[in-house]
């Protein structure tokens, strides 16, 4: 969701870096031109205001202008502050569960902003990754199928639900659900309340009572990040009249202007703890000051991409193939495993938002109008072969090719070019067979561009 905002900052700086010397003037053009752009990105006003003074004072040092890369300076300033009004340095900050449990966790926000998606993202974050006893309550008796929404979150992700009882208010229902929590033995208690259109009296004063009946140890505001301005408004009134201690931002991964996440950690003092980047169950991160702040800045996000194939990359299946480009062996077979673990990370534009760099193939996917389907079609090429083809493509001639588009659903072209493209990486992977490590990683980012869907350099 950055992408505007990045690509804005990442202009002002390659003119910086190709300065070799800076002068004051310099500085102050280049700090209006990322005000401009903090403004265009919906930070709020005052966070701007702030954020422009701390970079400046330091920017137009005389260290700085008469280091060796000033251009360098004033970026590594720039970044060092939007990590600190992201959160600072260091690790995110996880939901705190360090209470006599079950440990109350209330999810507040207004309607629409993904509270009750949220709190089932949360609930099987805590039960797969933490190994908690989780259960979910829903507090909104207001919305239609509001708790029916709950209900069938839990049972697909297979997390205990309280039963309704009908007839029965908020503030009984959060006692209740207390009660089931210590009997039951849970460890964590998910309180999901009502949300409204817009702030009013009615919603405070319930969140209140709920509140105070149950004493939270986590409140989390969720809020959805589309929303830019008002999303910082709602932060503050939640603030102020309920008391938050975290943040949870969904629809991360929308083609919204990012202001609103880099103004409420400044706005509230609060600590964003989650954000959202997709709508599947688990597709929920821990916000890295640091890390955003590297991606803001074009410098991408090399730990989280890490981080992302370690928990999506089955370890078996790597060290086989690892085993066979050591052999210099790529078959087709290969190829299907390597397009599966590439959805699986989000598909080519989601392992590209990490990579540091990439920017200007970014721009070339767009102009390109690359469809990220294209991996799911290759698959269902490949998967429309026989055994002894997808060992041995060579045996493909024209009237299989037919057969395996039309089993596929696809066309001979698209056969033809899924073919070309495997012998290209097979002959890679037997170079790279023949090379060091330092030449390995050499060759890897030289396939980059080549990879299924990624347009030519």
């Amino acid at each position: 969701m950055f992408e505007s905002l990045s690509g804005k900052l990442g202009e002002v700086f390659e003119r910086l870096r190709k300065r070799g010397a800076l002068t004051e003037s310099d500085v102050s053009e280049a700090l209006r031109e990322v005000r401009v752009a903090l403004l265009e990105a919906d930070v709020a006003l005052p966070v701007v205001k702030s954020f422009i003074d701390g970079v400046k004072a330091k920017a137009v040092g005389q260290e700085v202008l008469r280091s060796v890369t000033p251009g360098q300076m004033v970026i590594k300033i720039v970044h060092d502050h939007l990590v600190e009004m992201l959160g600072g340095a260091g690790e995110g900050e996880e939901i705190n569960l360090n209470a006599v449990p079950p440990v109350p966790v209330l999810m507040v926000g207004l309607q629409g902003s993904g509270k009750t998606t949220s709190t089932a993202k949360i609930a099987l974050r805590l039960q797969t990754k933490e190994r908690k006893k989780v259960l979910m309550a829903s507090l909104d008796v207001y919305r239609p199928a509001a708790q029916e929404q709950l209900k069938i979150l839990g049972e697909q992700n297979g997390i205990p639900v309280l039963p309704v009882v009908a007839g029965q208010m908020p503030v009984d229902i959060a006692k209740r659900a207390l009660q089931a929590a210590k009997l039951g033995g849970y460890d964590v208690l998910l309180l999901d309340t009502a949300g409204r259109l817009h702030i009013d009296e009615t919603l405070m004063l319930e969140v209140a009572a709920v509140r105070d009946a149950v004493q939270p140890h986590e409140t989390l505001l969720v809020a959805d990040a589309l929303t830019g301005q008002d999303a910082v408004n709602v932060a503050k009134s939640f603030n102020e009249r309920v008391g938050v201690t975290g943040i949870v931002l969904t629809r991360v991964d929308g083609d919204g202007r990012g202001g609103a996440a880099l103004s409420m950690r400044a706005v509230t003092g609060k600590p964003i703890k989650l954000i959202g980047v997709g709508e599947k169950a688990d597709a929920l991160e821990t916000f890295h000051p640091e890390r955003i702040a590297q991606r803001i800045l074009g410098m991408g996000d090399i730990v989280s991409l890490v981080e992302k194939a370690a928990e999506t990359i089955e370890k078996e299946e790597a060290e086989r193939l690892a085993a066979r480009v050591q052999k210099g062996q790529f078959d087709l077979d290969d190829m299907a495993s390597q397009l599966k673990q590439l959805r699986k990370m989000g598909g080519m534009s989601g392992v590209m938002n990490l990579l540091p760099g990439v920017g200007k193939v970014k721009q070339q996917m767009a102009q390109a109008n690359v469809d990220e389907t294209v991996l799911k079609r290759q698959e269902a090429i490949i998967g429309s072969m026989t055994k002894d083809e997808r060992k041995n493509p060579k045996v493909i001639h024209a009237s299989r090719k037919k057969r395996i588009a039309a089993g596929s659903g696809t066309s001979v072209q698209d056969v033809n070019k899924l073919l070309k493209q495997h012998m290209q990486m097979a002959d890679m992977m037997k170079r790279m067979s023949k090379l060091g490590q330092k030449g390995f990683m050499r060759s890897m980012g030289a396939m980059l561009p080549g990879m299924p869907g990624m347009p030519k350099l």
